[in-house]
């Protein structure tokens, strides 16, 4: 993919110096064969694709970890072993996971097709003095392109002529807001969001019509800009993987040394060459966690369907335990933390506020004043300001298929024909009874809309717009009983002052009675003499579950932030309605604009974005530096968000979580995780789920260490005093596997711990085994090591069992020791009894299939030939369960003298 170069500051030129540089007539267009010299110089408008390495290539590159180095030589030593079955076995748990990995790395290819498909349009451009309808891909810099509602811009424009052009960038820039464009110049520090004179590909026009020059096609516009970002951004691993690459590099060379180190050992003593080296071999075989990789990908699967459950998608495995380590969650704001539904808050009728319930679009919610709802009936100026909401007004409201409400139009107007149907006021019966005769559009230059109609009173004209530019011709309002009453304009300017602080996008509304015979509408007729009806203050409001989730997050110790595109007084009032926390001045959180952060050094940024909870008029660039700054410091970041905006950022983050229903196929593409419901409050539970995960992942580490690292020593120390081997290598292997999926696997069903979100984040840099649990895998190891001795030689010797029944015993009770282990390690801090013995029957389940196998193993004639094992007698399992029961009762103790009954607190010792 081409990285796009460095353009001029189009927004900042003149619409006759863009025509210029351009070379291009407003009024013909580009003639045919000026198209074609350009097509051969610029190329496509297109995004093009990012070349990859090959399928195969991405296949062998799911090989090249350490742990698959370990069980690729499990798999060649059982091979020669002649352990065919075994070694087939450990292959294809290489295998399938080598297919999982390569099935995710089309991510970013993906995103880049999605991008690539919202160009995809066909558009209406003027070539050799006529409009013509073309497929985008065909237009070159200098086509003048027309532009309507519903159009989608095809490339990036510089527009010259509109009349009440509105597009909606909220994809691209955040703003929540169709924004209504104008063509004069900027000035040059203008940022992309606050660009009302250019228009960007892949943005939607909503309203008006417009004309343009195309500047920048494919990887040249602000799209193309964002898929090479995409590109760009690297592939992070997660904290999972990255423990679980540091673990298995440690094993590889503990076991290596080991195999050595037995090796020599018996060669030093005289012992022969090849029997020392099949000993090497039982050891290694010993040693290695062959039931790890299975675990790892069967409890992040686990973790996959109960998060689907709760409305969480998985694109990539890790993705489970990465939310459970996060530390900040980077959020967007639009549809992510609100509800991406304007709703009015508050009315303002020149003497009296009224308060607005609900949210959204449906009418759910009424009008209160003082806390008790109002009757329209007995507030007329109230009345008439709903009702100017309702027919000034050219949006409505459908009801899609799945019952929800849709806006045909602006979601401004929207809110207020919502906040009417609130009162009462229903937008069919007040067209129906003051049908409208004539309209004043919205010019963005004006800032107001005006519409005249013939009601039963007469006719009457409605304005609404821009307090600033509707104030000053209004010469009185209507009071609380519909009567004329002077009119305190600076009373009115304190209400939009205070509803701004607020972060409410406030509009003013007034009327104007006129002759009956009036037919026509012009600017003159409302320029004074308003009568001034009140004010209408709107947001976006915050979702009531993402405030809840918000706060279980920060109970749980991790930050979140707000980084979004939308205006700063508006972020800031949202965050503080939300909850979110930082840094604050004179009472008030203190949040940084794009233009503030472009002036903050790289070094510097890291401390700001740390201290800092809310980002606003963001471009998606420093979405970008922000998340690097964050990981900077050490955090594991999740980034939510559903724009094209997000998607460099999303997958820069440890773990990208896009929005299923309003997320763009560019978000959902970069994510590493998509929440179906669109809420914030699914990444709460995906972070228990993601703790959750971890824990058990943690347990099941700590339950096979000790049953491999007890085998190896109990070899190494056979040879190392010349005795006879306590186990084959094939007996080994029939113990790891067996147990690894009859008793280690339940472990990934263990129902989360009751303080598992009472927790802070795990340290990133805290190593998978703490010191505590390294001392526990040795205490457990050397009891075995112990256990093993005196039962081997007490048969031998006291019972006079041949070597295959001591075997079998020594077998017997490295199996019953992991069982008792097993239940010990369902809690790494709580005893066993107080977490409830029943609450995982997976765990009794595997521990009665692992006996039923144990008693084939030693009984079954089939199994005798094949492992080399013989029948033991009623005194034998005394003994083993003997050695069990010791096994189970000191770790129980162990945790009773390091934790000593304390309750909530990690679960994972330190």
């Amino acid at each position: 993919m081409k990285k796009p170069g460095a353009l001029p500051h189009w927004h900042y030129l003149d619409a006759t110096e863009v025509v210029r540089l351009l070379d291009v007539d407003l009024t013909t267009g580009l003639a045919g064969g000026e198209v074609a010299r350009r097509r051969e110089k610029f190329g496509p408008n297109r995004i093009s694709a990012r070349r990859g390495p090959p399928a195969w290539l991405k296949f062998l590159q799911q090989f090249n970890q350490p742990l698959v180095y370990i069980l690729l030589a499990a798999s060649g030593v059982t091979a020669f072993l002649g352990e065919w079955v075994d070694s087939s076995v450990i292959f294809g748990v290489v295998l399938v996971n080598a297919v999982v990995g390569f099935l995710q790395e089309a991510k970013a290819e993906k995103a880049i097709e999605s991008l690539a498909r919202m160009v995809a349009t066909e558009t209406t451009v003027r070539r050799d003095g006529r409009k013509q309808r073309i497929p985008s891909e065909q237009l070159v810099p200098g086509d003048v392109i027309l532009l309507q509602a519903g159009d989608r811009v095809p490339a990036d424009l510089r527009l010259f002529q509109m009349r009440g052009l509105q597009v909606d960038e909220s994809a691209l820039t955040g703003e929540s807001l169709p924004v209504h464009k104008h063509p004069d110049p900027l000035a040059l520090d203008t940022v992309l969001a606050d660009r009302r004179n250019l228009a960007f590909a892949g943005t939607l026009v909503t309203a008006g019509h417009g004309e343009g020059i195309v500047w920048a096609i494919g990887d040249q516009t602000e799209t193309g800009r964002i898929a090479w970002l995409i590109s760009e951004a690297v592939d992070l691993s997660t904290p999972l993987t990255r423990k679980i690459a540091q673990f298995s590099r440690l094993l590889l060379w503990v076991i290596l040394a080991l195999a050595a180190a037995t090796f020599a050992i018996g060669v030093a003593r005289g012992e022969k060459t090849v029997e020392m080296f099949m000993a090497a071999v039982a050891l290694a075989v010993g040693a290695i966690p062959e039931g790890l990789p299975a675990a790892v990908t069967v409890v992040l699967a686990i973790g996959v369907a109960r998060m689907a459950r709760r409305r969480a998608i998985i694109r990539k495995l890790p993705a489970v335990e990465t939310l459970g380590s996060t530390t900040v969650i980077c959020s967007d704001k639009t549809g992510t933390l609100t509800e991406n539904q304007m709703t009015v808050r508050e009315i303002f009728t020149g003497d009296r506020r009224y308060e607005v319930t609900g949210a959204g679009y449906e009418p759910k919610g009424e009008i209160q004043s003082g806390g008790a709802a109002v009757k329209l009936a007995e507030h007329p100026a109230l009345a008439e300001c709903l009702r100017a909401g309702v027919l000034c007004n050219e949006s409505s409201l459908a009801r899609r298929e799945d019952g929800h409400r849709t806006v045909q139009g602006d979601p401004t107007e929207a809110a207020l024909l919502v906040a009417a149907e609130k009162g009462g006021l229903l937008h069919a019966d007040e067209h129906r009874d003051s049908p409208r005769v004539d309209m004043i559009p919205f010019e963005s230059e004006h800032m107001f809309r005006a519409t005249l109609h013939r009601s039963r009173r007469g006719r009457v004209i409605y304005k609404i717009g821009a307090m600033e530019r509707l104030l000053e011709r209004c010469a009185d309002r209507l009071d609380d009983h519909g009567e004329l009453a002077p009119l305190d304009k600076e009373a009115v300017r304190h209400a939009v002052e205070a509803m701004a602080a607020r972060g409410l996008r406030v509009l003013a509304l007034a009327r104007r009675h006129v002759d009956a015979g009036q037919a026509k509408l012009e600017p003159g007729h409302v320029a004074e003499g308003l009568t001034f009806l009140g004010l209408q203050g709107m947001i976006d409001p915050p979702r009531p579950e993402a405030i809840a989730a918000v706060r279980k997050c920060q109970r749980a110790g991790i930050a979140v932030k707000m980084i979004t595109g939308d205006h700063l007084v508006t972020a800031r009032a949202i965050a503080s309605q939300i909850g979110l926390k930082g840094r604050e001045e004179h009472g008030k959180l203190v949040a940084l604009s794009g233009r503030e952060l472009e002036k903050i050094s790289d070094e510097d940024l890291s401390e700001a974005a740390e201290r800092t909870a809310v980002f606003a008029r963001v471009a998606p660039e420093q979405k970008l530096r922000l998340v690097k700054a964050l990981q900077a410091r050490g955090h594991v970041v999740a980034m939510t968000g559903d724009g094209v905006n997000d998607a460099p950022a999303l997958k820069q983050a440890d773990i990208g979580v896009a929005m299923g229903i309003s997320g763009t196929d560019v978000a959902k593409g970069a994510a590493a995780m998509i929440l179906t419901d669109d809420n914030f409050a699914s990444i709460e539970a995906a972070v228990e789920e993601g703790r959750g995960v971890f824990d058990n992942l943690t347990k099941f580490i700590v339950w096979t260490l000790p049953t491999n690292a007890g085998e190896a020593m109990v070899l190494l120390t056979a040879i190392l005093f010349g005795t006879v081997l306590p186990a084959l290598p094939v007996q080994l292997l029939w113990v790891n596997m067996m147990t690894a999926l009859l008793l280690g696997l339940m472990l990934v069903f263990e129902p989360k711990e009751r303080d598992l979100m009472a927790r802070p984040p795990r340290d990133p840099k805290r190593p998978l085994l703490t010191h505590a649990l390294i001392m526990r895998t040795g205490l457990v190891s050397l009891i075995m090591l112990a256990g093993v001795f005196w039962l081997f030689f007490w048969e031998l010797g006291m019972a006079g069992a041949s070597e295959a029944a001591a075997r079998t015993a020594v077998i017997n009770v490295i199996v019953l020791v992991e069982i008792g282990y097993l239940f010990s390690c369902r809690s790494l801090n709580h005893s066993v009894f107080a977490i409830g013995l029943f609450t995982n029957w997976w765990a009794i389940a595997g521990s009665l299939g692992t006996l039923a196998a144990q008693l084939l193993f030693t009984y079954a004639p089939v199994m005798n030939r094949l492992f080399h094992s013989a029948p033991i007698g009623g005194e034998s399992w005394l003994r083993i369960a003997a050695v069990a029961g010791l096994a189970f009762l000191a770790v129980e103790l162990e945790k009773w003298i390091r934790f000593g009954g304390r309750r909530g607190e990690h679960a994972i010792p330190e």
